[in-house]
């Protein structure tokens, strides 16, 4: 799936999504190269060493927090699948927003959210539609 948005010049979006990899502001990443992103607006796409939602912990939920969001995006592939409720609590104590949604949902929210200006950050699991070894990569 291709996106097509027009976001501020200084801000990431995310530009495509398909099987095995997303792209952002162009720029394709293979999840079998990078496992997990992260992603805010003015941030330099960044590893978030994580599998998938069930194996994620409150320590992987740091890195997300250094970030302030007021809101932050699960992507979780192909699928909605949601992380134990004690592992995202330290969200909920910071009073960060959540919302956890297939890969292409989160992709289109994060960049309604950040054309609206909002602290947004994109926390993308690995995504379980990778392409079979013998389906041709997608251009």
């Amino acid at each position: 799936m291709k996106l097509h948005y027009q976001a501020p010049s200084n801000s990431s979006t995310v530009t495509g999504y398909g099987p095995g990899y997303i792209e952002i502001d162009r720029v394709r990443y293979v999840w079998d190269e990078w496992g997990g992103i992260l992603l805010a607006p003015e941030s330099a796409v960044r590893r978030w060493a994580v599998s998938e939602p069930g194996t994620l912990t409150a320590a992987d939920v740091a890195p997300i927090l250094a970030f302030r969001p007021e809101i932050v995006l699960f992507g979780t592939g192909a699928r909605q699948r949601f992380p134990q409720p004690e592992t995202i609590a330290p969200l909920a104590q910071r009073q960060v927003g959540f919302e956890v949604m297939d890969t292409a949902a989160a992709c289109r929210t994060f960049n309604i959210l950040v054309a609206e200006g909002r602290r947004v950050v994109g926390a993308f699991f690995p995504s379980d539609d990778s392409p079979s070894p013998s389906a041709p990569e997608a251009p």
